[in-house]
């Protein structure tokens, strides 16, 4: 039955079955569910409307509900897919990182598959720049940011967003390096030093390690560049994640540990993928915020970064 195109749904009572939708998507089957008159009530309809609209929901196939006496209407089962489908809630869209390493693919390929698991048909665009994807969430472009915990601490302490999840560590990052052209040392006066606006996280980075020295010079440039940089001596040192180096750079630049326990720390942070929304939320997440298994995101991750998983996204 394709309940999506049914005339019924158009009426006052089918009106009806569509918020209902909206408000089943937070139920898990074998749970009881509200009084009809509390839905109502929610709903400001009267009780046979909504009556009225959850039998259009299990005509549709969307829900199976069963009375048990005094103990009140349970949820027997129900299809997500349809629900969200009546529900009008469209697709969730997700804005990440560019999809450079395996890391970020096994990111992205848990991301869609913890969304669709619950129901939510999901989509991921990609940003460079934490800011860049802020943005695009604030101005209702996207519904849900990828970054590093570091950056939506930041980022949730100054603008109407929520932190949804922290993935843990390794999950955004493995690790971080001080990059360092061959020749140069730290100590090296007047080292240039590499940094990105649009990565505040690794322009954070950058500054701990070079704390306290006055004769460092800032490059502002593209981490995309990096590689070319270093190779015509341009800049001298930069912090980067180790992911990118190992691929993107050339033997012309070595690789330091960071030293700073405080950097180690920050460090820390900034390997751990956390997603953000905005604070006034949206139906859609709200609607499938309690089904989410973020275990999915983190298992599929670490087979896309073993080579057991291709990749889908």
């Amino acid at each position: 039955m394709s309940s999506g195109g049914d005339e019924r749904f158009l009426t006052r009572n089918g009106l009806a079955a569509r918020q209902l939708a909206a408000l089943l998507l937070t139920y898990e089957p074998d749970t009881r569910l509200p009084r009809l008159r509390d839905f109502a009530t929610e709903l400001k309809v009267g009780n046979g409307t909504v009556q009225a609209g959850l039998q259009l929901l299990e005509e549709a196939g969307a829900v199976e509900t069963r009375a048990r006496g005094h103990l009140g209407t349970y949820l027997v089962r129900a299809d997500r897919a349809i629900l969200w489908r009546l529900a009008g809630l469209g697709t969730l869209l997700a804005a990440m990182p560019l999809p450079y390493s395996h890391r970020y693919e096994g990111l992205a390929t848990g991301l869609r598959a913890a969304f669709e698991g619950a129901g939510a048909p999901f989509a991921i665009t990609f940003m460079r720049g934490a800011s860049t994807r802020l943005g695009a969430l604030l101005e209702g472009k996207v519904d849900l940011v990828v970054l590093s915990r570091f950056a939506a601490d930041r980022l949730c302490a100054e603008h109407p967003v929520e932190l949804v999840t922290d993935l843990g560590p390794a999950t955004y990052v493995g690790a971080h390096g001080l990059l360092l052209r061959r020749g140069v040392t730290q100590e090296t006066p007047g080292l240039r030093v590499a940094t990105d606006s649009s990565s505040e996280d690794l322009r954070m980075l950058a500054t701990r390690a070079f704390a306290g020295r006055p004769d460092v010079e800032w490059v502002e440039t593209s981490y995309m560049q990096l590689r070319d940089l270093f190779a015509r001596g341009e800049v001298d040192a930069t912090v980067w994640n180790l992911d990118e180096v190992r691929d993107h750079l050339g033997p012309d630049v070595e690789v330091l540990p960071l030293g700073d326990e405080i950097t180690r720390d920050l460090a820390l942070r900034n390997s751990s993928a956390a997603v953000i929304g905005r604070s006034d939320g949206t139906r859609a997440l709200d609607a499938v915020r309690e089904s989410l298994d973020f275990s999915v995101v983190t298992d599929l991750q670490a087979e896309v970064m073993r080579g057991d998983r291709v990749p889908l996204y």
